[in-house]
This record gives structure tokens, sequence and C-alpha cells, in this order.
């Protein structure tokens, strides 16, 4: 639907085919690149370029004669780096081998580093480091080993550290970057949190306030014209004197009793609306409200939400009230249809038959419908018709 006649706030009027059509784009753009958006996709690509990385460095540096264990040792290296991320000391344990007799340094650093990355300083990151250190520090065969000079068994400790501590190193900045990020979001959180606290302090304010006016203005004057009508109607003995002071009072007292009512719901801070007439008191507006109404109902459920109950009762009196002010004399057609898990309401009325006095009027009375109707996930809108008058059309959804 669309709003005509009037600018609701709240109200979406863009054109639903230009909508669609963005929607569509939208849709086409989001296909062409989903594929590199998928986790499993972009894991499976990850760990193979790793695997690739681990099996080069063994196969750039290994020698023409290389023992045959010493191959398999290294290819289960490799093989290792694929379980890293589930099972990561159990990697770099069957690693340690493979870098020791073998030629698996990139496959032993990368297995140390997601164990460094999961475990932080855990023991078993410490263990890793040492066993990472001494395939570095330690030459197979030993016999090898024990052949070198001072200086060399200094500068193969001094690439042991570097080769165990880079992972390690590197590991540890991402587990802190992982634990800053999810502070981060914990802090967004309580931020919205007290966010959400400051805003209902700032409601709870001005609702105390509202309730304050509502008590010392309205009130006051709504219990003076009660009065007034009690004055009038202890003067008039009989004829249409006597009946319209019994209506002034009558209505004034029921207004004093709801104006009450809703200030107590604005000083206790509920969410409710405070009373809520039904669509069964529709007879008793109808009956009261001084315009020549047709009401046709139809399929009405045996029962309906109550906050689309008392929608359909404030939709129906605010639009006799617009008559009322604004075309008096003139007739209002009321139809209410329920279907399609949905309750329609349009009420019409025909061009003024006389003119009388000028009401004051904001415009607020529609105003309030339509985020009614949003509020409850429906829709609102009015319009003009051929003979001069005017049309509102309500549409609550009953599966609340």
């Amino acid at each position: 639907m669309s709003t005509e006649g009037l600018s609701i706030p709240g109200i979406s009027m863009s054109s639903s085919a230009s909508g669609a059509a963005r929607r569509d784009r939208r849709a086409s753009l989001t296909g062409a690149f989903a594929v590199f958006r998928k986790p499993l996709a972009a894991t499976i690509a990850i760990e193979a370029v790793v695997v690739l990385l681990a099996v080069l460095d063994v196969w750039l540096v290994v020698p023409p004669k290389a023992h045959p264990y010493s191959l398999y040792l290294s290819a289960a290296a490799c093989l290792a780096v694929v379980v890293r991320r589930r099972f990561p000391f159990l990697a770099v344990l069957a690693a340690v081998p493979g870098f020791l007799a073998g030629w698996a340094q990139l496959a032993s650093m990368l297995n140390l580093g997601m164990l460094a990355t999961r475990r932080q300083l855990h023991w078993q990151t410490w263990v890793g480091a040492g066993l990472v250190f001494t395939c570095r520090f330690v030459r197979w065969p030993l016999s090898e080993f024990a052949e070198l000079s001072w200086r060399e068994h200094v500068l193969d400790g001094i690439y042991g550290v570097l080769v165990a501590g880079m992972p390690i190193a590197i590991g540890l900045l991402i587990g802190a970057r992982a634990e800053i990020s999810a502070k981060l979001r914990e802090l967004a959180k309580s931020r919205d949190r007290e966010r959400r606290f400051h805003a209902d302090a700032v409601r709870a304010e001005e609702r105390a306030r509202l309730a304050r006016e509502m008590h010392d203005v309205v009130s006051h004057q709504i219990t003076l014209i009660a009065m007034q009508a009690g004055a009038l109607q202890a003067q008039a003995k009989e004829g249409p004197a006597l009946e319209t002071a019994q209506v002034i009072r009558q209505l004034s007292t029921r207004t004093l009793e709801e104006l009450r009512s809703l200030v107590s719901v604005l000083r206790s801070g509920s969410g409710d609306d405070g009373p809520r007439p039904g669509i069964g008191e529709l007879d008793h507006l109808i009956r009261e409200c001084d315009v020549p109404v047709q009401l046709t109902v139809e399929q009405l459920p045996d029962t309906l939400p109550s906050q689309v109950s008392a929608a359909a009762y404030r939709t129906v009196q605010e639009c006799l009230t617009n008559v009322h002010k604004h075309a008096p004399g003139a007739t209002a057609t009321i139809r209410i249809h329920a279907a399609s898990g949905a309750l329609d309401i349009e009420v019409e009325n025909a061009r003024a038959c006389r003119t009388g006095e000028a009401f004051p009027s904001g415009g607020h009375g529609l105003t309030g419908l339509a985020e009614r109707a949003r509020l409850l996930g429906g829709s609102f809108e009015t319009s003009g018709t051929a003979d001069g008058g005017f049309r509102v059309r309500a549409r609550y959804p009953l599966d609340r």
C-alpha cells in the first residue's frame, strides 16, 4: 500500500518496482562474489597453500642421496600440518622427527605457531618450543653434531632461538589480538546496555513529567467541565438542555477515569498503553458519536489480540471525531473485514453537509494511527474520495 494525500512519518512511499530492481541487482552482485566469502572454501584454500609451502621447503633442499627414513619423516611432518588446527600439540610432536632427521623446518614452525595461538603460554607451548629449538640446534647424524666447533654451536643456538621464538611470538600476537577483539565486543555490548539504561531513565523521567502535566492541567480542566455539567444538570429540569448536560457530564467522567488510568501507567513505567477499549465497544461509541454511521462487520474472528482490538477501536474513534470536526452533517461508512491473517478497517465519509465552528487540529491523530499501525506491523493510508469526502484504510496483522 502507499500513502496518498498525507505525509505520515514512518510510512515508506517508495516505488515497489524500483525497490525490487535494486534488490535484484544486489542479489546478482552478492551471488557473483559469494564464493570468496564462504568460510569452508577459504579454509581449504589456506590449508592447501600452507601444505604446499611445507612440501616445497622439504623438496627444494633434499640432497640427491638422502636416506629413505629422512624422506618419510619429512613427509609425515608435512602431513601433520593438515591437523595442526584440531590437534596442535600432536602436530608439533609428529613434525619434530622430520625436522630433526629430515628437512621439515617450516612444517615444525607452522605447527608450533598454531600451538602458541591456541594454547598461548601453556606448558605444551614451552615443550613444543624446546623440541623445535633442539631440532634446529642439534644436527643429524649426531656424529656430525659432535664435530662442530663452538662458533657453529653458538650460531646454531641463535638460529634455534629464532626458529622456535618467531612462531611463538606470532602466535601470542594473534591470541592477544583475538582477546582484545573479544574485550572490545564485550565493551561494545556494555555500552549498548548503558545506552539502553540511559534511554530508559530518560523515558521514565519524560513519562513522569507527562504524568504531572496531565494530572495538573488536563485532569483539572476536565474536572471543572464535569462540575459545570453537573451544575447545569441541576438547573435544567427537562428538555434538550438536561440531555446535553447529562451527556457532557457522562463523557467528562469517562474521560477523567481514562486519564487517571493513563497517569497511573505513566508513573508506573509500564509498557502498556493504559486502558484498552476493544472492538466490542464500537456499538456504544457509534451511538454516542453524533455522526450518522453505517457499520459493516464481516468474518470477524471470535477472539482478537488485545492490541489489534484496541487499535481498531482507536482508528474508528479518531475517524469519527474527524468527521464530527471537519465534515459536520456528513455520513460515515465503516467496513471491518478479517481475511488473510489481518484485520482491514476502512472508514469513509462524504463531503460536509453544513458549515460549523472550526475546531483546532494539528493532524496528530492520523499520525498517531499511522505510528500505531507501523508498531503492530500493519499499514495505514489516507486519500480523498471522488465526491469530496475522505477515506482512511488501516490493516493490522492478527498473528501477534
